[in-house]
């Protein structure tokens, strides 16, 4: 028997706080706020997200890869199946860096370290993921940017892509993220505080790496 996880009903934020930071004859860079589908859900009322919102203001918005709902920053679409392949081979081979900021619970002694918990998928909860020496591989950087006497705030570098890694990967050292209905504690704070603030890939247009950057906004 398989369990899915309930979730509140899906209310997404107005379009406009879906913020094009980029845009050129192959890529769209954009600022997701939290709370809003990367892409389609299942149903017609989770149809609203950001690539649905960026293809009704610029045409064509390809996907390349994802944001959970409730994360917010940076995302990148492509504008044509060309340069969609060239940014998926490119995330697929790691030639990317992504860099995301994150509030969790406690007060983390050391000022970097590195998490290798391998993750798979939760054959009871959807949509969960758990650690499992039979998962896939996954790793994670981490840097202290500040402390709290209750939290810390952290940089956080995946060195691989699994679904939920960041947030499973700190929650299984005991330091969740705040706000986190999966993984945590949703009555830390009013969002999950994870953050996609920086992103580098290479473009399509073989012009070398592309950096762009999105203010963390808790």
């Amino acid at each position: 028997m398989t369990v899915t996880r309930q979730s509140p009903p899906y209310c997404p934020p107005p379009a406009e706080a879906l913020q094009t930071l980029h845009i050129d004859p192959e890529i769209i860079v954009a600022d997701k706020p939290a709370g809003l589908l990367s892409v389609p859900g299942r149903g017609p009322e989770k149809a609203v997200c950001a690539q649905q919102i960026l293809e009704l203001r610029h045409g064509d918005a390809l996907t390349v890869h994802r944001l959970d709902m409730d994360t917010s920053g940076l995302i990148v679409l492509a504008r044509n199946k060309t340069a969609q392949r060239y940014l998926s081979i490119g995330f697929e081979r790691r030639l990317g860096d992504k860099q995301y900021e994150a509030v969790v619970e406690g007060h983390m002694q050391e000022d970097t370290g590195v998490i290798e918990l391998p993750i798979a998928r939760h054959s009871l909860q959807r949509p969960l993921r758990h650690i499992d020496p039979e998962g896939q591989a996954a790793v994670t950087d981490w840097q202290v940017l500040d402390r709290t006497a209750t939290t810390t705030r952290l940089l956080l570098t995946p060195r691989t892509g699994r679904t939920h890694q960041l947030r499973l990967h700190l929650s299984a050292i005991g330091h969740a993220i705040l706000g986190d209905p999966f993984y945590g504690d949703r009555s830390r704070a009013q969002r999950l505080l994870l953050h996609a603030a920086a992103l580098t890939l290479p473009h399509p247009d073989g012009s070398g790496p592309a950096s762009f950057v999105s203010v963390c906004p808790f």
